[in-house]
């Protein structure tokens, strides 16, 4: 979450000082004039107070004997995008349902707006507004829907076994992600959740009932 003092009167080093630990500094939310936010900026991250992270961008971390630790690769995606409609797609979509044991050279997101100068991101843009309810594991799915023979390791039904134990688990909404789904662009994507769909309800209705 980003932080900074609010107060104009407050100088931008000062804001800088009082930023919580572990959170982000934009420039342009601090108090000053632009000069003096670009100074007390640099000066910060000259002193080892912040971690740029991209233009306009710094991060203030927990000060450790090794240095200041940094965000994660995802919470400089959140940061940057918002968490509405984000989540992982391709390989990290499968890492994310623990089908692959791939690991890709970045994280691989997809959102529904574009976003430049993500280090360690490579970023996809979707314009299904409707992902904005799905939760980051649920969007997951909906990517490996569209071609879960190339991300999902042991195949198709490792996908339906990992979908079968995070729905009884209440990892995520089965129900609401599949009809997310089924308004993809993709066609792929569509015939795959209407193909998951009909095989959930037929191993619910194949599973024995209590006496």
């Amino acid at each position: 979450m980003t932080h900074a003092a609010s107060t104009t009167s407050v100088a931008p080093a000062a804001a800088i000082r009082s930023a919580r630990p572990r959170s982000f500094v934009r420039v342009e939310a601090l108090p000053g004039t632009a000069a003096a936010r670009r100074k007390a900026v640099s000066r910060a991250v000259g002193e080892g107070d912040l971690i740029k992270v991209r233009h306009g961008l710094y991060y203030r971390g927990a000060k450790t004997r090794y240095g200041m630790t940094g965000p994660s690769t995802v919470e400089v995606a959140f940061e940057a995008l918002g968490r509405k409609g984000v989540g992982p797609a391709g390989f990290s979509a499968a890492r994310e349902w623990s089908l692959t044991t791939q690991v890709p050279p970045a994280l691989h997101l997809a959102a529904l707006k574009p976003a430049k100068d993500l280090p360690g991101i490579k970023l996809t843009v979707r314009s299904n507004l409707d992902r904005v309810g799905l939760t980051y594991k649920e969007i997951a799915l909906v990517e490996l829907l569209r071609d879960p023979e190339v991300y999902v390791e042991h195949g198709w039904e490792a996908l339906v076994d990992a979908v079968v134990l995070a729905d009884a688990a209440r990892e995520a909404r089965i129900g609401k992600l599949l009809a997310v789904a089924s308004g993809e662009r993709d066609v792929a994507t569509r015939v795959n959740a209407a193909r998951l769909g009909t095989e959930l309800e037929a191993r619910s209705a194949a599973r024995p009932t209590a006496a």
